[in-house]
């Protein structure tokens, strides 16, 4: 019987340190105050090359970042798998605005590709459209703006790298997710991935577009992604996250006098996420799904769901999709019950990774009740382990 209640599956991966740690860093990101002034402390570190790296990576790196290069997540890739549970190496690079950064961006997405082709425990690659194209390019391709022809030309060398990436994905049979980012540039990026899809899905789902369902388009735009790939012969992939942008989103939309694109309530973004997950289930032929998610709630109904459908729980087309360092509750208790499950493997350079780190932290204190259950669950299993 699924519970994810079960402390002992789900830290079965945990040493008593490991434990520990965690515990103490789920303490800390619990109080904003403490995250505040530490994202303020740690950026200023950093910049001012201050000896705080191995701090750094001895805590929030470990909790969250499987290494600073492929090789480096080794140990995390066959620890997870020695459970069931597959790796996505994420890339987590952020902020890059040269030519020559996003080629290297693009080289080293096609060099997961190429791990994951040789490693049976890394079902899926991932990429940020952001990691090989300008922001401000993409903001511009979105709002339909003219292109200078300096621009176009830049523009044909994003969708050359994209391109390249999936063509990579393609041939080593390897699936890719293309994240969904800010709704400002979210059209340049959901155009390239329908483009990739029409390419590369005919046979079977390679590519996956990514639809963050706080936003209050995004059930609709679901449905229809799916005509689209009805009509192009092709299989949709879709990543379904609820989102993770929402203060970026909400403040955008009020300093510049336009309609929040966000659901009003948690209850909304809730609604249209299951909603979303039925109608991938209920078209599960032509649809793969990834459901990236740290709700207990949607992970029982989806796994309940399964069982109503009579799917089974190791169909190919349905994972089930949390980060590392987080909800280790649902990831191991449903990989121990037979259903397939992965974890985001972000790594990359300390200094390269501190902004996604500190969104990590971010995200833990914002999202009510998250810290709360992962302390929680992580002095239950310390109890149960006092008393063996």
């Amino acid at each position: 019987m699924l519970s994810f209640n079960n402390t002992e599956v789900a830290f079965s991966g945990k040493t008593n340190a490991d434990l520990n740690r965690s515990y103490w860093l789920f303490k800390m990101v619990s109080n904003s105050t403490f995250v505040n002034i530490g994202k303020s402390l740690t950026t200023f570190a950093i910049k001012t090359h201050l000896p705080i790296k191995s701090l750094i990576k001895a805590t929030i790196f470990k909790q969250f970042c499987g290494g600073e290069t492929i090789q480096e997540c080794d140990q995390t890739i066959k620890e997870l798998g020695r459970f069931k549970i597959g790796t996505i190496l994420d890339y987590s690079v952020e902020g890059k605005e040269t030519e020559s950064d996003f080629d290297a961006c693009a080289v080293e997405t096609i060099a997961t590709v190429n791990k994951a082709k040789n490693d049976d425990h890394i079902p899926f690659c991932v990429f940020k459209v952001t990691g090989m194209a300008r922001f401000s390019l993409l903001e511009k391709v979105t709002a339909r703006q003219a292109l200078s022809d300096s621009e176009q030309t830049e523009f044909k060398r994003v969708k050359e790298r994209v391109n390249k990436v999936c063509a990579a994905a393609h041939a080593a049979g390897m699936p890719i997710f293309i994240d969904a980012e800010e709704t400002w540039i979210q059209q340049a990026i959901d155009d390239l991935a329908n483009e990739m899809m029409a390419a590369y899905n005919k046979e079977r789902p390679i590519v996956y577009n990514t639809f963050q369902l706080y936003r209050k388009d995004r059930l609709a735009y679901l449905k229809e992604s799916f005509q689209m790939a009805q009509t192009g012969n092709y299989h949709l992939g879709a990543k379904l996250v609820r989102g993770a942008y929402m203060e970026k989103e909400r403040e955008r939309a009020s300093q510049m006098g336009y309609p929040s694109p966000i659901q009003d309530t948690k209850e909304g973004t809730d609604k249209d996420y299951d909603l979303a997950v039925q109608f991938c289930v209920e078209h599960i032929d032509r649809i793969a799904l990834c459901a990236g998610t740290h709700n207990e709630k949607s992970s029982m109904d989806l796994a309940l769901l399964m069982q109503e459908k009579k799917i089974q729980l190791n169909n190919r087309n349905i994972y089930f999709s949390q980060l590392l360092g987080m909800s280790d509750h649902i990831s191991y208790n449903l990989a121990n019950s037979g259903y397939n499950v992965v974890k985001y493997v972000p790594y990359g350079p300390v200094r390269e990774v501190l902004p996604y780190l500190i969104r990590r932290a971010q995200e833990n204190t914002s999202v009510k009740g998250q810290t709360g259950r992962e302390l929680s669950l992580i002095i239950k299993e310390k109890e149960r382990r006092k008393l063996k």
